[in-house]
């Protein structure tokens, strides 16, 4: 069993003006596969680069386990040199990743490697690029980013497998209340319909992504990922246009953030557990509106 999935739309390159009226305006993702073409990282980074300029850093590591609900999301569970860590995902499978790594402050020299996209649109955050490391069996649980940033998702040095949805399935989703990410109890490339109903007439996208592509994820998208090779990704952020936008963005780190950590700190397991049972009732709730509306 699957969710409804359909290809993301693929260009070689497009317009500003093609792209704000098809894609950026519309909140709909998009593969261009030369966005990089003229970067020098395209050529020039890999595994063994990083490894030769920047492998003395220590870097905090995430797995795949289910994070502790009651806990700060994407906290570390081991620490590596970032030397030891290329040398395991080039080596072998592992599912131990690297989440919003800011390799560019160690390593300042890096920014002359990309190319802002500013062609495309305006309000990049250029003070934050985040890249993104993971061994062949490492997954992103599904989530939307808290800021409500648009973001550009280059992939080098092997194959990634990205899955998709759209805000309004949020409820859907089983986005655990007060937060930006799903219930990490099913399998989003495999769900259980029986023991997860309202996921079934879910639909999506479904993405592989190859050395140099670029994914182009609009304000509030949902992504599962899976790296399917050792590999890694930078993602460029932009700030959506809109004031609405804006305001939205501030009240989703105070609520999702400052308010959500606040109570983890308060209530703890009692408030986790409480979070758990309660995203089935909404999701069922959903479920029910979204068949009515149907019939």
């Amino acid at each position: 069993m699957s969710f409804i999935l359909k290809p993301v739309d693929t260009v070689d390159s497009i317009t500003r003006e093609e792209f704000k009226k098809n894609y950026l305006d519309k909140r709909k993702p998009l593969i261009i596969k030369g966005l990089t073409k003229d970067w020098p990282a395209r050529e020039k980074w890999s595994v063994d680069y990083f490894k030769e300029i920047a492998g003395d850093i220590e870097v905090k590591l995430v797995d795949n386990s289910k994070a502790d609900p009651s806990k700060i999301i994407n906290a570390s569970i081991a620490t590596m040199k970032f030397g030891e860590y290329l040398d395991l995902i080039k080596r072998e499978p592992t599912d131990l990743r690297i989440f919003f790594f800011n390799l560019f402050k160690h390593r300042p020299e890096l920014v002359k490697d990309v190319i802002i996209p500013k062609d495309l649109m305006g309000g990049f955050i250029e003070s934050m690029p985040a890249m993104f490391f993971g061994g062949s069996k490492a997954i992103t649980f599904l989530h939307y980013d808290i800021d409500l940033p648009h973001l550009f998702h280059s992939h080098f040095g092997g194959r990634k497998h990205i899955i998709l949805f759209d805000n309004k399935w949020k409820k859907r989703l089983y986005c655990l209340p007060n937060t930006t990410y799903a219930l990490e109890d099913y399998d989003v490339a495999n769900p259980d319909f029986e023991k997860f109903p309202a996921l079934k007439g879910v639909e999506g996208y479904e993405v592989f992504l190859e050395h140099g592509d670029t994914l182009f994820m609009p304000t509030g998208m949902w992504h599962w990922m899976r790296y399917i090779d050792g590999s890694f990704s930078l993602t460029l952020r932009a700030w959506d246009s809109s004031i609405s936008r804006k305001i939205a963005s501030v009240w989703s780190l105070f609520m999702h953030g400052a308010v959500d950590s606040a109570i983890k700190v308060v209530f703890r397991e009692r408030y986790a557990i409480w979070r758990e049972k309660l995203v089935f009732k909404i999701a069922e709730k959903e479920l029910k509106k979204d068949l009515k509306k149907a019939s």
